[in-house]
């Protein structure tokens, strides 16, 4: 009898703690894991993306979480090491992330999102290497434009606007680099647009004379210069040291903050096609930006909404979802669309495609006086 009691008494007790695991796992914090480059040549771009992301959680958390619970973020350094963010994302599976948000570098993303993946777990992105979406990973998704949709929109105005005919390519010899440079290179010769110099630079690299010398010797009109934020202060600074005179074009980094804190005077006249800025004039952009200003005493560059929006596409989809499922958030971002009107957050009206890639507004901006000016927005690709 007092066997059958005891048995009876612990059948009851697993019951229990059953109960009170799922009960938990209802109620408890939703767990968000960063992986981003706090340390080496991404540091800029993981930092602000990190930030963007904190100061979101921050403000949601203050109005309630998600769904009514708290948001748990945790960021982790991937040291800009596509190794080292393989890694870390295998141990946010195992701490059982419902999303995960990083790596920024296309590198970097291009190896821990097959991870990701097999876990079912939804993977936002500040990389825009095309070759991310291109290979049919429904568990990605783009915090900015793909260098496949931006760069017609660079080959465009060099085309329409500088009226160039030939144009010399600055670019850094990495997974970003290169899928942007084979992308301009396609974009600009759709135009009727020649390549003339052809120039390969390395990441991390901080001596720019020889490459600035090649440069000086093409037969551009333009050049086009793709490189990473510190790369590009470093070689806006030696084109300026050398005179380099003819006009310097780019794609999002070269007009960013931190490039134009790093090159000062050198940074004047650059010009670049931005998915996202904080001087966008947008009110909801301007809200941001002086969020951010407080929160971090410095201005946010455009990893720092990719980091923030993204957040709060989070928060959209999974309150629409009314449920914090993985697997289901995954599915609903296929072709999904949302309103900055009902999506506050967003900053931007955004829709995805069944690849992951986004559509939105952009701008044309240019550097004078020390500071980025937009000269043009940009309609979204699709809108008709």
């Amino acid at each position: 009898m007092k066997f059958k009691q005891f048995t009876l008494s612990m059948a009851l007790a697993a019951a229990t703690l059953v109960v009170a695991s799922a009960w938990a796992a209802d109620t408890g914090p939703i767990k968000i894991v960063g992986l981003v480059e706090l340390t080496g040549p991404g540091t800029t771009s993981g930092t602000n993306f990190d930030n963007g992301i904190k100061l979101a959680v921050k403000e949601i958390n203050a109005a309630g979480g998600i769904l009514g619970r708290k948001v748990e973020y945790k960021s982790q350094d991937t040291q800009s090491n596509p190794g080292v963010a393989k890694g870390l994302t295998e141990q946010a599976v195992d701490d059982g992330a419902y999303i995960v948000m990083g790596p920024v570098f296309s590198g970097s993303i291009l190896v821990s999102m097959a991870v990701t993946k097999n876990a079912e777990i939804p993977n936002f992105t500040g990389g825009e290497a095309a070759a991310i979406t291109q290979q049919g990973n429904p568990y990605v998704f783009r915090s900015s434009f793909t260098q496949a949709s931006a760069m017609p929109k660079v080959a465009n105005f060099i085309h329409d606007k500088m009226k160039a005919k030939t144009v010399d390519i600055l670019y850094v010899n990495n997974d970003f680099g290169k899928g942007g440079r084979d992308l301009i290179i396609k974009s600009l010769e759709a135009k009727g647009i020649k390549i003339g110099a052809d120039i390969s630079t390395e990441s991390g690299q901080i001596d720019f004379s020889s490459a600035v010398v090649k440069a000086k010797q093409g037969t551009g009109d333009v050049l086009f210069a793709y490189t990473n934020e510190e790369e590009s202060a470093h070689l806006l600074k030696e084109l300026n040291k050398q005179g380099y005179k003819k006009p310097v074009i780019g794609e999002t980094v070269l007009t960013s903050q931190k490039v134009v804190e790093l090159a000062g005077d050198a940074a004047n006249g650059a010009i670049a096609h931005v998915g996202l800025t904080a001087d966008a004039p947008q009110a909801s952009v301007k809200k941001f930006d002086v969020a951010f200003q407080k929160e971090f005493n410095t201005r946010s560059d455009h990893n720092g909404i990719k980091g923030y929006t993204s957040m709060y596409v989070v928060k959209a989809v999974t309150e629409k979802l009314g449920k914090v499922d993985s697997k289901a958030f995954a599915q609903a971002m296929k072709g999904l669309k949302l309103s900055a009107k009902t999506y506050p957050g967003i900053l931007m009206d955004v829709s995805f495609d069944d690849k992951g890639d986004l559509d939105r507004e952009s701008y044309m901006t240019k550097v004078v006086n020390g500071k980025q000016v937009v000269t043009d927005i940009l309609a979204p690709l699709n809108k008709k």
